[in-house]
């Protein structure tokens, strides 16, 4: 069978195989009972379903999906008809969510990739911008980008099913893009970004033909919308892999589009300090997702756009403009800049200029400069910061230890550490906002003295 897709034709690399329960490894107690529900639900209602996509692609590499998401031949009304837990969403893509408490079992009806004039498929200059057309389960499996992502699990008889390839390209672990990459890639450039990051998850080989095209049309991907990037970013450095991310897209062209300063930046610093930050800094997010610890986006882009950071503020100082302001513009330059490719957020992009700006106060030791720092709402973060500078010289060790060590001194010790009477370690222009108003009152009587 082949089917269109836009203007290229995708053809199926094999006819179905079916993959019986003793072949495979997928059991129905690594499901989530929720998806279970849905599966069952709709067949008994006379439907077909099926788990898809990258949760049985996971589970046959033994890993324990987030997400369990179901393909099916019910058309997201008659879903609804079926739950009523269920919400439609979506316009280029139309979805049905079944909502379990927190989970959310995402239904997709299976999809063609033919025209069939209703308006329900559109592309727009090559591009994949509307796509409601529904058909079979084989047309679905040949629509999907990677032929790790067109399986499909059975509740019937527990197989898997397979239409392109992809069960072997999992064993395999090697990532393969159904139909012709450049066509692909072209429809919706994103897929490069999902090539790195399953690669870089699962620990996959992507396939050459797959790779050749990344590194020339990498280009294409100024063009997404700045929101679906940042969006994509996090998925990238967020989910746990981020070093390898990191690589894949160095490798393939792909950081110098998305961090063109930073990418910049790092080609020019012969010495590799800067990339040795950043991946030391990237090893921790991934220790810290793996330890189920909280990670910030705005530290991530402070890490990510450092590099970028002190380049521009290399090039202000270079122009004798003053230290300070020098900080400022810089940081206000490189996030300007960076939001042409990027949709930052203000809640993070404040915050992470406000880490750069910090770390030059590392270095004060006067008493009033110290204590304010210690109680800055940004402290911890720009501490952490400064750590991960040791990475790309020992010159910080010093203000590292200091800092460290008056994190866990008393008023008292603090003051002996910087050789002032405690009486003068914190006066009344250190204290917080609320003791200062009371230290006020107390010198004045305070309001009933009027």
């Amino acid at each position: 069978m082949t089917l269109l897709h836009g203007t290229a034709a995708i053809t199926p690399v094999t006819a179905l195989r079916t993959i019986p329960r003793d072949q495979h490894t997928i059991s129905r107690k690594d499901i989530s009972p929720n998806a279970l529900r849905v599966l069952y639900r709709l067949r008994d209602a006379g439907f077909q379903a099926y788990l898809v996509g990258g949760a049985v692609r996971d589970l046959l590499v033994g890993g324990h999906p987030k997400d369990f998401d179901v393909a099916t031949d019910a058309t997201p009304e008659q879903v609804r008809q079926q739950f009523r837990n269920c919400r439609l969403i979506g316009r280029r893509f139309r979805l049905a969510h079944v909502v379990f408490g927190r989970e959310i079992i995402e239904v997709a009806t299976f999809r063609a990739n033919s025209d069939d004039g209703s308006g329900d498929r559109e592309m727009d200059n090559g591009r994949l911008v509307r796509d409601n057309v529904y058909g079979t389960v084989e047309d679905d499996a040949v629509r999907r980008d990677f032929t790790a992502n067109a399986l499909y699990y059975a509740i019937d008889d527990f197989s898997v099913r397979d239409y392109v390839g992809g069960f072997e390209d999992v064993m395999a672990r090697r990532l393969k893009l159904i139909g012709d990459p450049e066509q692909r890639y072209r429809e919706d450039p994103v897929r490069m970004l999902r090539a790195v990051r399953l690669a870089a998850k699962l620990g996959f080989e992507i396939e050459a033909d797959t790779a050749a095209p990344i590194a020339p049309l990498a280009p294409l991907l100024a063009e997404a919308a700045p929101a679906r990037l940042f969006e994509e970013i996090l998925k990238l450095f967020l989910s746990g892999h981020s070093v390898a991310s990191f690589e894949g897209l160095e490798r393939f062209g792909l950081l110098k589009v998305l961090f063109p300063e930073s990418a910049a930046a790092l080609a020019s610093n012969r010495s590799g300090a800067l990339r040795r930050m950043v991946l030391a800094g990237l090893t921790g997010t991934d220790q810290r997702v793996a330890n189920d610890e909280p990670v910030s986006p705005a530290f991530l882009f402070a890490l990510l756009l450092w590099p970028a950071y002190c380049r521009a503020l290399m090039g202000l100082q270079a122009q004798g403009v003053h230290a300070e302001e020098a900080q400022r513009r810089a940081a206000d330059r490189v996030t300007l800049h960076q939001l042409n490719t990027v949709a930052l957020p203000r809640r993070f992009s404040l915050p992470m200029q406000e880490i750069w700006l910090l770390q030059t106060r590392f270095g004060n030791r006067q008493r009033k400069r110290v204590t304010r720092l210690l109680t800055h709402p940004r402290f911890r973060a720009a501490f952490d910061f400064l750590v991960l500078r040791l990475a790309a010289s020992p010159e910080h060790a010093e203000d590292v230890a200091f800092w460290r060590e008056a994190q866990t001194q008393s008023g008292e010790e603090l003051a002996a550490t910087l050789g002032v009477a405690p009486a003068d370690a914190f006066s009344d222009e250190d204290a917080p906002p609320s003791k200062r108003r009371r230290r006020r009152r107390r010198r004045t009587g305070g309001p009933s003295s009027e």
